[in-house]
């Protein structure tokens, strides 16, 4: 079927956050999901206007290997419904630098470009892949990460992936400062559920290929849960934590959750299947 002729509701509507609580992917450009996710025929440049239509947010990973110019982060703005956001993660020559501290110039330069996503812009994800970090030199650089660009909140978000640096002094570190710490549901990394920001920021990252929906519905159902007990301002008591002490008061949290990695042409499906877990069970207004 010729893109002319996709039906009329292709590109309409919007998926928005249900209370409080936001599902999506990975990127949008994954050859797989021609196949499974995308209608037949639907030209490549078309794809993120209509993912954004069937998730409430895409965590953007190509700006980890070369930040994009600011007309580009405009564009992309463009194709995505009111109230749908992304997260974006930071450069690689940023993350990677050796010494962070002296990073803030890039990191200027960075958060202003994306700035250009702007109602579109979600948290920004620092992931340190970097083995042996400097406990004084990250601190310095968490201290220097801006609260707002263009008058406009930016919401932090860690993903350290050294085990040995990840103890409950980094959890108070991320608490002090207010940033999240990526829950990964992983067993390649670390691991932990502590809350140190006033929203949460999951990456889910085992879905299988066996399972249309990437996770069987009792999982999905799991995660629905915990998502629900997160954005009501509690803590799954079945996830691993760190620091028992210490989980900033809330009524309330947003909570971003993004299938990632894994069996990843079933992430799509698992996204859309949480969404609909999450309606089934939304509280009435």
């Amino acid at each position: 079927m010729p893109a002319s002729k996709l039906p009329e509701d292709t590109f309409a509507g919007a998926t928005p956050a249900i209370d409080g609580i936001r599902v999506g992917v990975g990127g949008w450009t994954y050859a797989p999901w021609r196949d499974n996710f995308y209608p037949p025929k639907l030209v490549q440049r078309r794809e993120l206007e209509y993912a954004s239509r069937r998730l409430s947010a895409i965590e953007i990973n190509g700006t980890f290997y070369g930040a994009q110019k600011p007309s580009t982060y405009a564009n992309w703005a463009a194709q995505t419904p009111e109230g749908f956001v992304f997260s974006v993660k930071a450069p690689m020559r940023i993350v990677q630098s050796k010494v962070l501290a002296k990073a803030a110039g890039q990191v200027e330069d960075f958060l202003g470009g994306i700035a250009s996503l702007g109602d579109r812009l979600g948290p920004v994800v620092w992931q340190f892949e970097t083995p042996r970090l400097d406990r004084e030199d990250f601190t310095t650089f968490i201290a220097q990460l801006p609260a707002q660009v263009d008058g406009r909140r930016v919401r932090h978000v860690l993903d350290v992936r050294d085990s040995a640096f990840v103890d409950a002094r980094y959890v108070a570190l991320a608490r002090e400062h207010g940033v999240a710490t990526v829950f990964t549901d992983s067993r390649e990394f670390p691991s932990f559920s502590d809350i140190t920001a006033d929203f949460v920021y999951a990456r889910l990252m085992r879905s299988r290929s066996e399972f249309p929906d990437g996770y069987s519905e009792d999982e999905l159902a799991h995660w629905a849960s915990r998502a629900r007990i997160w954005a009501r301002g509690g803590v799954p008591d079945d996830l691993p934590r760190i620091s028992a002490n210490g989980t900033p008061h809330a009524e309330a949290r947003d909570v971003f959750v993004f299938f990632i990695s894994a069996a990843k042409e079933r992430n799509p499906a698992a996204a859309m299947a949480l969404i609909e877990q999450l309606r089934a069970t939304s509280r009435p207004t």
